[in-house]
């Protein structure tokens, strides 16, 4: 039997009552576009943030393309952010016409190298876009000041730290705006694509109203500036709205398979995850390094287990980004971690036996290669 990176259906054994109560709520609701799910959901995530406005997506890579159009971010804008991440990040930014400038990671916890962000700021930048990655949240401090000094909006990044705090706060509250994603492997994810922005801002919440809705702000067939449809469906919200109240145990399961992680590979030779001070980790992913990363994942691959990396190929270093210019080298620290991460079985429901079978393996493998 082959041990999945992450894996559904022990979850779904848990709350197939209350799933499927969801799909017969909206399926008799006689509303299936725009609904009460929708706004209900709206409604309880914002409050969840303490933020004003929340606007449900149909997706997490919509909903950063769509904050940094409501940002007033377009043609001939630069937007600085991470090679280092998901590329749906920087395929939002290419999406509004902007272009995106890359700066390093920390070495010890792979964040947003925020000292960096400085030198990176010209007079085309438009917008600060941090992500907050693998479950904890970059240094805000230093963006919000960089943000205000230099006239710049300010978007986090939040498609893997829902209910992330740094200094007591929580992820997504820090900026202008901040874009989630609900894919189902998500801290809070939906049964299948979903994603929504957070804002305190009034004006940006009614752009992006607009934005995902053909453009459209009070009648049908009237497009107030050229939108999209990208509307959260009203099946993922009312699930979401279910799983939204269960979000602390999920956060809890995965922190109780950290420690177990830790626990039992502290003394091995992996480099585990390091919390940054002031955050609070919700291991979205559990994201260790080792110089023989290959080695060892061929060799647990044998074993049956299966092994995910993120991500190993940096968005600077694609194809498809190319013609942004970036040669190999130029941001070491991303570059070296891209050939020596990888992310363990990681989810609430992960059976305490499958982890220990995991370590195990783990450490037997260590063992051969010291």
């Amino acid at each position: 039997m082959t041990t999945f990176v992450w894996d559904y259906l022990r979850e779904y054994e848990t709350e197939r009552a209350d799933i499927l109560d969801a799909v017969e709520t909206v399926f008799s609701s006689g509303q299936l576009v725009l609904g009460k799910s929708v706004h209900g959901f709206e409604t309880e995530f914002a409050a969840f943030h303490g933020t004003r406005q929340c606007v449900g997506v149909d997706n997490g890579t919509n909903a950063i393309k769509l904050a940094l159009q409501a940002l007033g971010v377009g043609p001939g804008d630069e937007v600085i952010t991470v090679s280092n991440t998901a590329a749906p990040t920087v395929v939002a930014i290419d999406a509004v016409g902007a272009t995106p400038v890359f700066v390093d990671v920390r070495e010890e916890d792979f964040l947003m190298d925020t000292d960096k962000v400085a030198a990176a700021i010209t007079d085309r930048t438009r917008c600060l876009l941090p992500v907050h990655l693998y479950g904890q949240c970059a240094d805000m401090t230093v963006l919000k000041s960089l943000a205000t000094t230099h006239g710049l909006a300010l978007l986090e990044d939040c498609a893997q730290s829902h209910g992330a705090r740094r200094h007591g706060l929580q992820a997504g509250t820090f900026g202008d705006a901040a874009a989630f994603s609900f894919y189902p492997t998500k801290v809070l994810g939906a049964y299948g694509d979903g994603g929504a922005v957070i804002t305190s801002d009034d004006d940006v919440a009614r752009r992006l109203r607009r934005l995902r809705y053909y453009g459209m702000e009070e009648r049908y067939y009237v497009v107030e500036t050229p939108g999209h449809n990208s509307r959260l469906d009203e099946l993922q919200a009312e699930i979401l709205r279910r799983k939204l109240g269960r979000l602390d145990s999920y956060i809890e399961g995965r922190r109780a398979v950290a420690r177990r992680y830790a626990e039992g590979l502290g003394d091995t030779g992996l480099v585990l995850p390091r919390t940054a001070p002031g955050n609070d980790h919700v291991y979205y992913v559990y994201v260790v390094r080792h110089p023989e990363r290959d080695t060892i994942i061929e060799a647990l691959t044998a074993r049956g287990i299966s092994l995910n990396i993120s991500y190993p190929w940096p968005v600077h270093t694609m194809s498809g980004f190319a013609h942004l210019g970036y040669s190999r080298g130029s941001l070491p620290v991303t570059e070296a971690l891209a050939s020596e991460i990888f992310s363990l079985p990681m989810y609430p429901s992960l059976p305490r036996e499958v982890q220990d079978t995991v370590i195990g393996a783990l450490r037997e493998v260590l063992a051969e290669l010291s």
